[in-house]
């Protein structure tokens, strides 16, 4: 058997068939290779192991009542059916093999934060996580998801996790599926339709409730980007944000807070949203605030930042922008126009100030003074504004 001894995790390898002609050998050897190996915790890896038998379940119990750390990975379907099927998998921590997919040579239709969008053939997608260490994020985006479909968002939920290289990725069944970035770049004729529906389905997004704590409150992220811009902010202005945003009601509607054109989807006339990892609970000024810093705030200084994220020309964004906000409000009324979008800039510069903050500018003569910039123009803003309600 081959062995891995490392940070205090001794690891052996089981493969083949484990049964009543081999199971008495097998638990020799293992309990051989465990006397002579010193270690914190203990691990089978079994990925390639093809079948074990009620005898070779024995050996796993007798072992897991001698090292209660026992845990067992890279368990095939059919492995870990029968671990599930006896129980096993209520007594020791049961990991599933993932299956192993390269997206070498697909396309891209969207990037984020946290990973890569692949189209990985005409009826799936991949989204590729960044981390190496992305399951608790796949496994609370996924929970994220089912909340969201069951309350009637249109989702796309994922149905399988899989290892890409070194990375984790979820997968999402989108038959021929093409992002609104895509539409709207193809298909310009219908850009109002596009943009409109897009405002629409944000709106009933925010339109849907939850309960108290059943997803992140997204004014905790808000409040921290005061907390790192506070040092290039007038005192008094930190002041006014922190008690501006604390008087925000604290509603328990649902925000996206990643809500563009490159994580919705029109599949066969309908759309669906993917990318759930981020949804929170707040009041919706928050989320206008994202929208507005991904089509207009972050390409002020360097339009390329939008162009390259969305696929769209910056101008397009621009204009993305505009058609939206009435929609989303639903009223021609410029003056409460205005109002909503002074509100959303003040968010949104904010979160720019924060965004070049932890990229280094504070270290730079260029960035000091453009943080400068961002601070006053904050300023100016908060001199009209008592208020982030609408």
């Amino acid at each position: 058997m081959k062995i891995v001894n490392e940070n205090g995790t001794l690891t052996i390898f089981l493969c083949g068939k484990i049964d009543s002609a081999n199971a008495d050998a097998t638990e020799k050897e293992v309990n051989a290779l465990i006397a002579a190996n010193s270690f914190d915790s203990l691990v089978f890896d079994v990925e390639e192991l093809q079948y074990i038998s009620s005898a070779g379940l024995r050996m796993l119990l007798r072992t897991c009542k001698k090292y209660p750390s026992l845990k067992i990975i890279n368990a095939s379907s059919e492995v870990y059916d029968i671990l599930d099927m006896t129980g096993f998998t209520e007594m020791i921590p049961v990991e599933k093999a993932y299956r192993k997919l390269s997206v070498e040579g697909c396309k891209v239709i969207g990037k984020g934060a946290k990973g890569t969008v692949y189209r990985y053939d005409a009826d799936i997608i991949v989204k590729v996580y960044k981390d190496s260490d992305s399951l608790p994020a796949i496994k609370n985006e996924r929970e994220l998801a089912r909340k969201a479909f069951i309350l009637g968002i249109p989702t796309a939920i994922p149905y399988d996790v899989v290892k890409v290289g070194d990375c984790f990725g979820s997968v999402f069944e989108l038959l021929n599926a093409e992002s609104y970035s895509s539409l709207i770049a193809s298909d310009p004729q219908n850009f109002d339709k596009y943009v409109s529906d897009y405002a629409l389905l944000l709106k009933k997004i925010h339109e849907t409730t939850i309960k108290k704590g059943e997803m992140a409150d997204v004014k905790e992220r808000i409040f921290k980007w005061v907390k790192i811009s506070a040092p290039f902010l007038k005192a008094e202005d930190t002041e006014k944000l922190n008690k501006m945003i604390d008087a925000v009601p604290d509603t328990l509607n649902i925000l996206h807070c990643d809500y563009h054109t490159n994580n919705i989807m029109m599949q066969n006339g309908e759309t669906l949203l993917i990318d759930m990892d981020t949804l929170s609970q707040g009041h919706p000024i928050f989320e206008l605030a994202n929208v507005y810093i991904t089509y207009v705030g972050f390409g002020e200084e360097d339009p390329t930042m939008v162009e390259n994220f969305l696929g769209l020309p910056y101008e397009t964004a621009v204009k993305i922008w505009d058609k939206f906000l009435p929609v989303y409000l639903g009223t021609d009324d410029s003056a409460k126009i205005k109002d909503v979008e002074n509100k959303t800039k003040l968010l949104s510069d904010l979160r720019y100030m924060n965004h070049k903050i932890k990229r280094g500018a504070a270290e730079t003569e260029d960035g000091k003074k453009s943080l400068a910039v961002y601070s006053e123009r904050i300023s100016e803003l908060l001199k009209s504004i008592d208020s982030l309600e609408f």
